[in-house]
């Protein structure tokens, strides 16, 4: 237990540290190192504790909490979460120590610009990996593209999206 607890501080560190604009952009990552490399969960039950966290109030690191208690308990979602914040929380104080130092400098302007992209292709790659996951039928896939189209197409709120859904799946057409 204490080797599991080992490996989820070690690899959630890491993750924190590359985690720009929050868990879901490294969750393909995060992903990789759960099911593929430790097997410690399907792709099914990681893209339900995904769903599970993001219908939570709350912030989206609550999946890597849930995550850490499916592998290791309590234990491991204490670990998994302190894993997430600490090292990206103490590289942030640092950081913005140096940034506010050059609120004038272009080229802060500059990074700024560049890691709005970056930010966004990582959300996407995570949300591309959930579809993937949770959707296990021709339906499933056209619900999650038309839903997808809506929010992007529309000013509908997802709250009406989401309960579609609910009960397009309540139905049992999915």
């Amino acid at each position: 237990m204490s080797e599991v607890l080992v490996e989820l501080a070690v690899d959630f560190s890491l993750l924190s540290l590359f985690a720009v604009g929050g868990v879901v952009t490294v969750l393909p990552e995060l992903h990789r190192g759960v099911v593929e490399v430790h097997g410690w969960m399907s792709s099914t039950e990681f893209a339900q504790l995904f769903a599970l966290a993001q219908a939570s109030p709350g912030p989206n690191i609550l999946v890597v909490t849930l995550i850490g208690w499916k592998v290791a308990g309590l234990a491991g979602a204490v670990v998994a979460t302190a894993a997430v914040c600490a090292p990206s929380s103490i590289l942030t104080y640092g950081v913005s120590q140096v940034w506010q130092r050059f609120r004038d400098a272009r080229w802060r302007k500059t990074v700024e610009d560049g890691l709005v992209p970056l930010t966004v292709g990582l959300m996407l790659a995570g949300s591309y990996l959930i579809t993937l996951a949770a959707d296990q039928s021709a339906t499933g896939f056209i619900l999650t593209a038309v839903t997808a189209a809506a929010v992007l197409g529309t000013r509908m709120h997802p709250l009406w999206l989401l309960a579609a859904g609910g009960l397009v799946g309540l139905a049992g057409w999915v």
